[in-house]
């Protein structure tokens, strides 16, 4: 059994992909690390926020040039659509305008939830940008007036899912962009860490052998609000996860959301959308997909078990 682990910075983060397999080469699973390392790098390159002259920001500073957008763009904006759609709102990726970078250091965690003002689900906003996103018959990325796109999560998830399709059905695979976790190959276990100091890990098994089931969830992502916490020059705290219909950073009664899908994307968007709409629906979210865990305020984490799938006799 040849293997390869090769971890790299990435997105402003790190990234991991660990590989496995009996029939393939050393030299084969290496140049496979590194196909990987070069998906993301054209991820970042086309759609990171933070840089100026990325393909991203140009597109949201209406500076796009006449002709096909690329083609990570046109997943993106799709994505950010599907997002919305799906979520009824909950994961807009046009809130751009509201998001703020602070370069105050973290702050702990207990310190903003005995400070947040009262719990409660968040709201889609009334108007919907990301309905106005569509990709034109030239392949160019269009949308209203005004509207822009953060890549977020999104380009995450989608970097992770790519490279996952470069992967042959013989290996083994474990690909991390920044935690959101694409894998393939078999049933493997992921360790969900608490979001809090004192809180006891959760195991989830993701996948099933090969031949067990038909349906193979293949992502896994978290979202949380302890990542990007910090104290404003008035006394209260922000997080990046905000409340689409206010534009301030949404307190649900979560923490943290670990979700389970059929891929690093759509496993992004699950969690998020879970934390925001609050414990009760997320717990119905989750079971509809593959599971995950949910992270209360208290350190309690919650594992959700996917509802199992009913197979009916179709008459003949």
């Amino acid at each position: 059994m040849n293997q390869a682990d090769l971890g790299f910075d990435t997105m402003g983060g790190r990234g991991r992909v660990v590989l496995a397999s009996p029939t393939r080469s050393q030299a084969e699973l290496d140049a496979l690390g590194d196909a990987v390392l070069t998906v993301c790098d054209d991820v970042e390159t086309h759609l990171s926020r933070f840089d100026p002259d990325s393909e991203l920001s140009r597109f949201n500073r209406g500076e796009q040039p006449a002709g096909s957008s690329s083609e990570l763009l046109r997943r993106l904006a799709l994505a950010a659509r599907w997002a919305g759609e799906t979520t009824d709102g909950l994961v807009d990726a046009t809130l751009l305008g509201e998001l703020r970078r602070s370069d105050a250091p973290r702050a702990v965690l207990a310190d903003a939830l005995a400070a947040a003002p009262e719990r409660g689900p968040a709201r889609g906003r009334a108007a919907r940008a990301y309905e106005t996103l569509r990709v034109s018959q030239r392949g160019e990325v269009r949308r209203a007036a005004g509207v822009g796109l953060d890549s977020g999560g999104l380009a995450k998830g989608l970097a992770a899912d790519l490279a996952a399709e470069l992967m042959p059905a013989d290996v083994r695979y474990a690909i991390s962009v920044c935690g959101d976790l694409a894998v393939g190959g078999g049933a493997q276990q992921i360790v969900v860490e608490p979001a809090a100091p004192g809180g006891t890990p959760v195991t989830l098994t993701v996948g099933r052998e090969k031949g067990a089931c038909p349906l193979f969830p293949g992502g896994v992502a978290t979202s949380g609000i302890g990542a990007r916490l910090w104290q404003r020059a008035d006394g209260t705290y922000a997080h990046h996860l905000l409340d689409p219909s206010t534009g301030e950073p949404a307190w649900t009664g979560l923490v943290a959301v670990t979700a389970v899908a059929g891929g690093a994307l759509a496993a992004e968007v699950l969690a998020k959308h879970a934390l925001l709409a609050g414990p009760r629906a997320a717990r119905r979210l989750l079971r509809r997909a593959g599971g995950g865990v949910l992270q209360h305020e208290d350190g309690t984490l919650e594992p959700v078990v996917a509802a199992p799938v009913v197979r009916l006799k179709v008459p003949a």
